[in-house]
């Protein structure tokens, strides 16, 4: 009597849910009919408990029905959810004119800056130089002392430079790469290290707190002031056309001797007959190579051996006057007006 009453209570409840399914009309409706008859406490779960007063032989029956129960239960409530949802979908799009043009979407553009240095690293890549890259937090022998700065250099004080409080600090040029490199690996060394600098300069027209550097090393046996004057003019008449003209002064920089101010005239540079000063070099000071070997705790970078060359230059400036933009603060205010120019 009890096994026909449960035979029954089976069927009967496996049809009120599927009933109760088909007319759910919305996914609240939907999970209140799940709970009802699948929840923990669900009439259909419930049966499970009476199935410990069956004996041995119906057990299997029962069980298969209610299996078959949960199961056709189940797949009838995924099979409502998805109609609902197919029809809220088609209910969303019952207003659309599939025939007006779609809303554009705006075309985005490689900031100047970028386009310029992709351009730099480009044409150093067909010369052979590699690319470093280093940390923009350092430490005063990456940034001075292995490059032969005094210690009273004006460039190492807190007016110009940017210190943390425990004595590490903003990086002022991506020479502190150069440094890295040659405590890594012995020559022969050519690297190109682009990458952000950080002074404390006054924001204005023509001067950033931040702005974007890339130097370069190039260290081996009989590397000549000739090397570094014929790579200089060929990374200028490639990003500035054959007509470039490339002179160079006598400076100083505590870690080259001799150092050379770089001037460019070219067309490209919309500045007449007028030089422009870029860059700065050199032949690396044998000093730095001392340093080197001190720190290394070896002579891989012996003077008497070797010889090599840095340069250095900025980036912004360059793309200022090449984009025709007379004030640096541009490049860094994300105004869409500005950039997509150079879409």
């Amino acid at each position: 009597m009890v096994l026909f009453h449960m035979d029954q209570q089976i069927e009967q409840l496996r049809a009120e849910a599927l009933a109760a399914l088909a007319s759910a009309g919305d996914e609240a409706a939907l999970e209140a009919v799940r709970v009802k008859y699948l929840g923990r406490t669900g009439s259909i779960s419930g049966l499970s408990e009476a199935m410990k007063s069956l004996s041995k032989e119906d057990k299997p029956r029962i069980g298969k029905l209610l299996n078959e129960a949960r199961t056709a239960v189940g797949g009838a409530i995924d099979a409502r959810k998805a109609a609902l949802e197919a029809e809220r979908d088609a209910k969303a799009l019952s207003g659309i004119d599939l025939t007006l043009p779609g809303t554009p979407l705006p075309v985005g553009a490689i900031h100047p800056i970028t386009q310029l240095l992709d351009r730099a690293i480009q044409i150093f890549r067909q010369m052979g130089f590699a690319l470093a890259d280093g940390p923009d937090i350092e430490t005063e022998w990456h940034c001075f002392d292995a490059l032969n700065t005094p210690p009273d250099h004006p460039a190492r004080n807190e007016q110009d430079t940017f210190y943390l409080p425990d004595g590490r600090l903003l990086r002022t040029q991506t020479s502190t790469v150069q440094v890295r490199t040659m405590e890594q690996f012995a020559p022969p060394v050519r690297i190109i290290a682009p990458g952000g600098v950080y002074r404390r300069d006054e924001v204005d027209a023509t001067h950033l707190a931040q702005f974007t550097q890339i130097e370069g090393l190039y260290v081996d046996e009989g590397v000549t002031l000739g090397d570094l004057k014929g790579t200089i003019e060929y990374f200028f008449r490639e990003l500035l056309g054959r007509d470039v003209q490339v002179r160079m002064r006598p400076h100083f920089f505590p870690f080259t001797e001799p150092s050379f101010e770089i001037d460019i005239k070219a067309a490209a540079l919309g500045r007449g007959d007028r030089w422009l000063e870029l860059a700065g070099c050199g032949m690396v000071d044998p000093a730095v190579f001392q340093e080197m070997n001190r720190k290394r705790g070896d002579t891989a970078y012996d003077p008497e051996k070797y010889t090599g060359f840095a340069f250095g230059f900025g980036l912004d400036r360059l793309a200022m006057i090449l984009s025709g933009v007379s004030d640096i603060r541009l490049f860094t205010e994300n105004d869409v007006r500005f950039l997509a120019q150079y879409r």
